[in-house]
């Protein structure tokens, strides 16, 4: 999660993606008093960009985000993997959710395995062509 902090500087979070709903929305467990919290909610709606990598796929989400104070709906994101991260469970009050609106999300693929795709790398920086793999932007 990639957000402008109180100087208008980018700063990135390595978040746990809690639930993407039909709609668009992505939603993060944090704590209320982490700096991140303070930033977005300082510029609430907050221009974000959340980013996802896998084995040669890319995903960037724009959108704005905001600070949601929803005890029902975090009692039911929360699971093992958010409880080894922050305390206290869904009924301590520090523990909010950061929900992302997103407005477009980019995708890159390359082609092929990972040994396809350093065979792909290595034949561009001799031939100096490109190498070509799917992207498209969907706006939502």
């Amino acid at each position: 999660l990639t957000h402008t902090d109180h100087n208008g500087a980018l700063v990135s979070h390595p978040m746990a993606t809690q639930e993407v709903e039909f709609d668009g929305d992505v939603l993060f467990i944090a704590e209320r008093d982490s700096q991140k919290v303070k930033d977005i909610a300082a510029q609430s709606p907050a221009k974000v960009n959340v980013s996802y990598s896998s084995s040669g796929t890319w995903v960037s989400v724009s959108g704005t985000a905001e600070i949601v104070d929803d005890n029902a709906k975090l009692r039911e994101l929360w699971n093992g993997f958010t409880g080894a991260w922050l305390e206290g469970g869904p009924e301590n009050p520090n523990n909010i959710i950061i929900k992302v609106h997103a407005d477009s999300a980019e995708y890159w693929d390359s082609p092929g395995a990972k040994v396809v795709q350093l065979a792909n790398f290595v034949k561009a920086k001799v031939t100096g062509n490109r190498v070509e793999g799917d992207t498209e932007v969907v706006d939502l």
